[in-house]
């Protein structure tokens, strides 16, 4: 639906929401062999994301709640993102210990999060700008790249020369992130090469992907080591869309093998947003009786 404007077109993806939402559900408890009787919540997303979207996500779960008479329960889908580490497949799966720290990097959202427990979290860094899945994104874009532009640099990564080209790098103190320069720099540098060259681009695809995830995982490696040295922590957990990257996967190892760290790397299916990671948020809540009221509304924008 999204792929030919280049970007989620926020109208399409609510009516998308709207025409996909009941026959979803329905078809996730005849999959699981669970009546709608025997639910005792409704886990739901509240925020952060695309408004219209939420609405409709909302809105279900109120009436499904009313019908059914169980309680809500609203999740901050940046907490879904860190807690689908405690997700198990099998009862001997390991799960972080804590304290750890999160690197959670997505389309929207790049944070280095403290996490004391399933209901302490804070974070020690965010993006002042762009996050690090909008970097690899609008680079894509400029490149002639299809949407979503993530995936197929990571596919050109493994094929180019990581060393061929440089771009620049934020200079932000403290742990936040910045990535508006380096795509202005990647900007620059295929404009000032196409002009030598009009075939540029497509001569040099694969370094050039090559060169802009490491300058991304660079950037990302090294607030997250300043995160580790500051806090002492000896767990590492990544998170969010943009940890589906195999470049970033295997940065985040090394690193943890090196500082002889624990690394929590999750399985690609729990990286982007999914269903799972929203209901083991709204378990713990559940625990915790944090129930949501009904005339709460979604949110946009929100802090961990």
């Amino acid at each position: 639906v999204h792929a030919e404007y280049g970007g989620v077109v926020p109208e399409l993806a609510s009516r998308a929401h709207q025409q996909n939402i009941v026959p979803v559900v329905d078809t996730a408890l005849k999959r699981a062999g669970v009546d709608k009787h025997e639910l005792s919540a409704i886990a739901f997303t509240r925020g952060p994301g695309l408004l219209g979207s939420l609405h409709v996500g909302t809105s279900f779960a109120k009436g499904l709640s009313l019908g059914l008479r169980v309680p809500i329960v609203d999740v901050n889908h940046l907490h879904g993102h860190v807690l689908s580490h405690f997700i198990r497949r099998e009862e001997s799966d390991p799960v972080p210990e804590y304290p750890f720290l999160c690197l959670l990097v997505s389309g929207g959202n790049s944070q280095i999060i403290l996490v004391r427990n399933y209901n302490d979290m804070e974070i020690l860094g965010r993006t002042i700008d762009d996050a690090a899945g909008e970097a690899f994104d609008k680079c894509a874009k400029v490149m002639g790249l299809p949407y979503p532009g993530g995936p197929h640099i990571d596919r050109l990564a493994a094929e180019g020369d990581a060393s061929r080209f440089k771009f620049a790098k934020p200079h932000i103190a403290g742990l936040d992130y910045s990535f508006s320069g380096l795509k202005t720099s990647f900007l620059y540098t295929l404009r000032d090469n196409v002009k030598v060259d009009p075939d540029f681009v497509e001569n040099n695809l694969a370094d050039l992907a090559a060169s802009l995830q490491r300058t991304i995982i660079e950037i990302l490696m090294d607030k997250l080591d300043k995160a580790v040295k500051q806090t002492g922590v000896k767990t590492i957990a990544i998170g969010g869309g943009v940890s589906a990257n195999s470049g970033v996967r295997h940065a985040v190892e090394e690193y943890c093998v090196r500082r002889g760290l624990t690394p929590f790397i999750p399985a690609r299916v729990f990286t982007t947003d999914n269903a799972a990671m929203v209901a083991i948020a709204g378990y713990y809540k559940y625990l915790d009786r944090q129930f949501c009221r009904y005339d709460s509304v979604p949110y946009a924008r929100v802090n961990v």
